[in-house]
């Protein structure tokens, strides 16, 4: 009857202390959060190129847009390309480790949200002691024998969150798993777009080797040419030599392609999570037009970028952080309360007059400690001024990406219609001095010539379609590839 009145005076002792915890603990010491300021301008400073305008391809997305925006290596139209893309999510190792990351940090979450509610253990136990009959100050008459002790404790503990230590530490761990979803989502981003890279790259070899190819069966048969008209005395052997120099210095050139593709295909299939022995791509030409995408306002651009997304979510965490390291500074009320039963033998130990039980709180503050509170507070502060100033960068990064592959795009298109122009004019070069050639006028030096210009400006054509494409990959990865801050993960 004793050990039940006790319990009912625990119990109301509870209901007194319990409202009064939860009134104390909606104190929370420490700055608030407010997002940092970036250096804005109203639009971008370079002009998209003509391409871009009116486009109705692909579009980045827009703040609170949870329209789906696709996938957005299909406007390339290329289906290999798509094929690869899809890929990577389910098999590239590099991401598996930032998926595993924000787990990790997605059960840190629950680890701290343990620290809201009581912690509650047992430590059974069951011993018996012997007690020497020569004990000192007992007669041997008077002292025991042996003593038996069983024990089934249970015991509560509880920290009062007064100062919100334990509140901030969970929103600091939903905001760093915020910030490693955002991480990931990075990461998937700079594979998808490395792929994509590496597959242009890979196709414009492809289109280099064909043009060497053809030009190589070109030369050969100029060889037979030149070599067909010194036999006849109508040309001298220095023509021959001059022709077989040219051919051979172009199968050198045709030779080197195939180096070039064989690494960029190892470099997709390991993208994929392929050994590289099991896998190839057939070759094939590069025929694309480079697609447009609007760019929208710069102040879009800070709620597109993932990697943006990450370093804002971990100014607040440290911002909580701050938050912590000043909880420290004062008391720390823990409830404790322990109930049980104790026996001196097996058949009692269970026997309402075995129980036991106590309660009541207990407050811990450090008088002294040599300035470590301060110094931790001080690093909190300067940790959260690094990660202002890493948001800051990372958002101005953005825009130059922007800025800088916009402006390659346009001054590409244009350099492409030039390049075109120049293209033809060495073709017309080319017909024009052999014609000459084969009427007499002019000797095969002249030839030559004509054929190492036209073939760098037919190379050079190639070449720039692949920056072209290149640029553009970059350009969707500058934007966000459809990504929006929309797209982060609620705890």
């Amino acid at each position: 009857m004793r050990y039940l009145l006790a319990v009912l005076r625990f119990i109301s002792a509870g209901t007194i202390l319990l409202p009064l915890a939860f009134l104390l603990a909606g104190c929370t010491v420490g700055p608030k959060y407010i997002k940092p300021t970036v250096p804005l301008t109203p639009a971008y400073k370079e002009e998209a190129p003509s391409s871009f305008k009116d486009s109705d391809q692909w579009q980045p997305a827009r703040p609170g847009d949870r329209t789906s925006r696709g996938n957005w290596w299909e406007i390339f139209g290329d289906p290999e390309l798509n094929k690869l893309e899809e890929q990577i999510a389910g098999s590239n190792q590099n991401l598996k480790v930032a998926e595993a990351r924000f787990r990790a940090a997605r059960a840190a979450i629950r680890f701290n949200q343990a620290s809201q509610f009581p912690t509650i253990s047992t430590a059974p136990s069951a011993s018996y002691v012997k007690s020497s009959d020569f004990s000192p100050n007992f007669p041997s008459k008077i002292a025991q024998s042996g003593k038996g002790d069983f024990v089934l404790p249970f015991d509560l503990s509880y920290e009062l969150d007064l100062w919100g230590r334990v509140r901030r530490s969970v929103a600091a761990a939903r905001e760093e798993a915020q910030a490693t979803a955002a991480d990931y989502e990075t990461a998937k981003l700079s594979l998808e777009a490395e792929l994509a890279l590496d597959y242009f790259e890979l196709r414009s070899a492809d289109a280099q080797k064909q043009l060497l190819d053809d030009t190589v069966k070109a030369y050969t048969d100029n060889v037979q040419l030149t070599l067909g008209r010194f036999k006849g005395g109508v040309s001298p052997k220095a023509d021959v030599a001059q022709a077989q120099t040219q051919l051979d210095t172009t199968r050198v050139q045709d030779t080197d392609v195939t180096v070039q593709r064989a690494q960029f295909e190892h470099a997709i299939a390991i993208l994929i999570g392929e050994p590289p022995a099991e896998f190839s791509l057939p070759a094939a030409p590069l025929n694309y037009q480079p697609p447009g995408s609007p760019l929208g306002l710069p102040s879009e651009l800070l709620q597109r970028r993932p990697d943006i997304a990450a370093a804002e979510r971990r100014v607040a965490e440290a911002n909580q952080r701050i938050g912590i390291a000043r909880a420290a500074y004062f008391p720390v009320v823990t409830l404790g309360a322990t109930a049980g039963f104790a026996g001196s033998q097996g058949s009692n130990w269970f026997g309402w007059p075995s129980g036991f039980w106590a309660v009541g709180p207990a407050l811990a503050e450090t008088l002294f400690d040599a300035g470590r509170r301060r110094a931790t507070s001080e690093s909190a502060r300067a940790n959260y001024d690094a990660a202002v100033a890493t948001y800051r960068q990372t958002s101005l990064t953005a825009f130059q990406e922007v800025e800088d592959n916009v402006a390659a795009l346009r001054i590409l298109e244009n350099e492409m219609r030039q390049q075109q122009q120049a293209t033809a004019s060495s073709l017309e070069s080319l017909q024009l001095f052999t014609n000459r050639y084969n009427g007499g006028v002019d000797t095969y030096l002249q030839v030559i010539t004509a054929q190492t210009i036209e073939l760098a400006n037919e190379r050079n054509q190639i070449d720039i379609l692949r920056r072209r494409l290149e640029a553009n990959v970059l350009l969707i990865k500058a934007l966000g590839g459809g990504w929006d801050v929309s797209n982060l993960p609620h705890f």
